[in-house]
């Protein structure tokens, strides 16, 4: 682990905003908590609506479990690791915990080791934000195959951590985006130039061969899992077969799943809708289900 279980002890004994309910986990023999990490994602960050419920909300209704969010907007791999306190607190957060004097991971790693035994389950969304400004490159191909070498890196020093701090037996499970740059067929609303297009048809080998291979690489490195929300919202499917949209007219298919997914389509935000984020959700329950059982 990056950072030793007495340090962790001090900072909380600083005064950080890292207590929680302790008593009731420690009363408890069966996991009481679910951890969530990350950036926006994590914290179900919508436009015009700030954070709500998102996906961790959804994962802590359906698994009984009591959410302690560490998510961050606009997180990075690196800064996940390396940043102190959250520079874009989130306010209402679902479970938020802030963390003004340690990074994210040590804020996280530290209620962890404090409630061992008691964790019944970890989420991770990161990584997006290493790789958003690849859609402005010269060869955003090559961007992204820049930035997973970081990713990987990170992602696996993430993943290490969680599991030195939890132990064998707890779930970790990150998961991936939808491919909302295929939202460039429709976005802005008046016809896509070829470029947006191009863009659109490049993004989905950078998740499926690049990024999402990375991903998963580093958290079953130890022992966690990846859930493919970029394939869940259909993005490998074939950009030949088209659909009639009231809005967009007739666009592929892919497209109008991203449309349905995220706010891209409509707004040019990268971030999910709810039925999004409910989707994010219930691949994770699933995938939780399955590792318990």
């Amino acid at each position: 682990m990056r950072t030793p279980l007495l340090a962790f002890a001090a900072l909380v004994v600083a005064g950080t905003t890292l207590v929680l309910p302790a008593a009731a986990g420690a009363a408890t023999k069966s996991p009481t908590y679910y951890v969530s990490l990350g950036d926006s994602y994590s914290v179900g960050y919508q436009p015009t609506k700030g954070a709500t419920p998102g996906y961790a909300g959804y994962v802590q209704k359906h698994t009984h479990l009591t959410l302690v969010n560490f998510g961050c907007g606009g997180a990075t791999t690196t800064s996940i690791l390396d940043t102190v306190g959250c520079p874009d607190v989130l306010p209402h957060t679902t479970g938020g915990v802030t963390y003004p004097a340690t990074t994210q991971i040590a804020a996280a790693d530290a209620f962890i080791a404090a409630h061992k035994g008691h964790i019944g389950l970890i989420t991770v969304s990161i990584g997006g934000n290493d790789v958003t400004s690849c859609a402005v490159a010269a060869s955003p191909l090559s961007c992204v195959g820049t930035a997973v070498t970081n990713i990987n890196t990170n992602v696996t020093t993430l993943a290490s951590d969680l599991r030195s701090a939890a132990g064998p037996g707890v779930p970790i499970i990150g998961s991936t985006y939808p491919d909302v740059i295929l939202g460039s067929y429709v976005y802005p609303k008046h016809p896509a130039a070829a470029s947006s297009i191009a863009l659109a048809k490049v993004s989905v080998p950078a998740f499926k061969v690049l990024i999402n291979p990375a991903l998963a690489k580093a958290y079953a490195a130890d022992k966690g899992y990846l859930v493919d929300v970029t394939a869940a919202t259909g993005a490998y499917g074939s950009l030949a077969k088209t659909v009639k949209t009231k809005n967009y007219g007739t666009i592929p298919v892919p497209v109008n799943q991203v449309c349905r997914y995220s706010w891209y389509c409509a707004q040019g935000n990268i971030h999910a809708t709810t039925v999004g984020y409910n989707l994010i959700g219930k691949l994770i329950v699933t995938k939780y289900d399955a590792v318990k059982k």
